[in-house]
């Protein structure tokens, strides 16, 4: 984790300056996805938010809703983060559900937690999976959660196992939807989690924050093997009258 964050770039004094509400991160193996998500995670301070909610796709799972798991903590090698003390208050308010199975075997959540106890220190963590909903982009579930002391991260991956150049191609649409805010067209994308994807763009646009990309590459960059690489980025999300300058 330390290696990873001393080699990202550091924060400029104007990006520090503007109010941090949300993260795109990648959840890939480290050797693969961790130097872009330390360029995430070098924007965050000890002490900056006591909370943190990631949203993540379900990779192994197939259910209908969005699922916090019915434990009291997760634990990295790094100790234990506590879950939110409303999490399974959160889970009686479709399309919330309580439910551990799709977070069991889930890796697009637990890959981001040593990097928050590196950079944060102590938080309280809603760990949220996202099945099939409804309305897919609707941001409603998330108002509850907002305030200035939450920080929001969704967890993707870009396209997958395409060759380099044409992974390269897909993944500049996908970027643009990203940074225009197009809730539509990101649920579209060749992004495993373009649904919390499209719900977090959704929000930005309600809200009128900036969504900045931080860094892009692929795995044929960090591995090396180019042939069928996977894209990941990272960006930020800041209120918008607070970027001037």
């Amino acid at each position: 984790m330390d290696g990873l964050l001393e080699a990202a770039q550091s924060p400029s004094a104007t990006e520090l300056s503007a109010r941090l509400v949300a993260l795109i991160c990648p959840h890939a193996g480290y050797v693969y996805s961790g130097p872009v998500a330390a360029s995430a995670y070098r924007q965050l301070r000890a002490g900056q938010f006591s909370r943190v909610v990631i949203c993540s796709p379900s990779h192994r799972v197939a259910f209908r809703g969005l699922a916090l798991p019915d434990v009291d903590a997760f634990e990295t090698p790094l100790g234990r983060v506590p879950l939110w003390s409303r999490c399974r208050a959160l889970a009686q308010q479709p399309p919330f559900i309580l439910d551990s199975r799709p977070h069991a075997a889930e890796h697009a959540i637990e890959v981001h937690l040593p990097f928050l106890q590196r950079t944060l220190g102590d938080f309280e963590l809603v760990p949220i999976v996202f099945g099939t909903t409804e309305r897919i982009a609707d941001p409603t579930p998330l108002f509850p959660l907002l305030d200035d002391d939450t920080l929001l991260i969704v967890s993707t991956d870009l396209s997958h196992y395409l060759p380099y150049d044409a992974a390269v191609r897909r993944d500049a649409q996908t970027l643009d939807a990203i940074i225009n805010r197009d809730a539509e067209r990101a649920s579209q994308a060749e992004a495993c989690g373009r649904g919390p994807l499209a719900m977090l763009l959704s929000l930005a646009r309600q809200k009128a924050w900036c969504v900045e990309l931080l860094d892009y590459r692929n795995s044929g960059d960090t591995s090396g093997d180019k042939s069928r690489v996977v894209g990941y980025a990272a960006a930020r999300v800041v209120q918008a009258d607070e970027t001037a300058g």
